[in-house]
């Protein structure tokens, strides 16, 4: 009968590496390599800027807030609670004092934070990223660049909400539209605009002014024909059907 023979364990590797965190209260403001594209510098500024910033220091700053928002992109399915575990856990690990806020406490924050930041946040880093040798992004001396949009984000069903977007409803819910222009190979987002379903992609497209005589515009042919015409006319973009 032969000899059973037993693997070892694999031996373990740490890997380790540091990171910086703003001190105290500020100190849940992180969102690990996101932080190096939305740095606490370019957050404060935009605060400065929209007259955001909080006018005593709580246990949730209003920066935290901004990136407590930018957080439950990602997890848009669980409560403020899980979101901001997630955004703390690694500090909790290090030791750090941190709060542990209630929900209400985290409703209220996102609204004292409001839209305005958060608007002038994306205005600041929406643009093209390639650089004219990035392979895939350029048709000759143009950028290409395209339409996308989608009409299926479905809504909490709030009183605000239905106000706003109006009764139309998939399985209950208010419904929004979004559309976006993106620059193809990168998938970097340009320019973006949202609102109720019923105005139409011809409206939201005419509202993206981000178009330019050094774009070439591609056609997706699922995309409206009119609001396509409708957005590149007058820009002095080209356009690839």
């Amino acid at each position: 009968m032969p000899a059973c023979r037993c693997a070892l364990p694999p031996s373990l590797t740490t890997f380790s590496r540091e990171f910086t965190v703003a001190a105290g209260r500020f100190g849940p403001g992180h969102l690990g390599e996101l932080t190096q594209v939305v740095p606490f510098e370019l957050v404060d500024a935009v605060l400065e800027e929209t007259r955001c910033v909080q006018r005593r220091l709580r246990d949730l700053p209003t920066r935290v807030g901004v990136y407590f928002l930018l957080a439950m992109c990602p997890f848009p399915e669980v409560g403020y609670r899980l979101v901001w575990q997630k955004l703390t856990a690694t500090l909790a690990g290090a030791g750090m004092e941190i709060a542990w806020p209630t929900a209400k406490a985290l409703r209220d924050l996102r609204r004292r934070v409001g839209t305005e930041p958060v608007r002038r946040l994306f205005e600041v880093l929406a643009g093209p990223l390639a650089r004219p040798t990035t392979p895939g992004v350029r048709f000759g001396p143009f950028r290409t660049v395209s339409f996308d949009g989608c009409s299926s984000i479905k809504l909490p069903d709030s009183d605000r909400n239905v106000d706003r977007f109006g009764p139309q409803s998939c399985g209950g819910y208010p419904m929004l539209e979004l559309m976006t222009l993106v620059e193809t190979g990168t998938r970097a987002l340009i320019g973006a605009v949202f609102g109720p379903t019923d105005m139409g992609e011809t409206a939201y497209a005419r509202r993206l002014h981000h178009l330019g005589p050094d774009m070439l515009v591609l056609w997706d042919k699922g995309f409206d024909a009119d609001a396509f015409l409708a957005a590149v006319s007058g820009t002095g973009a080209q356009f690839l059907g």
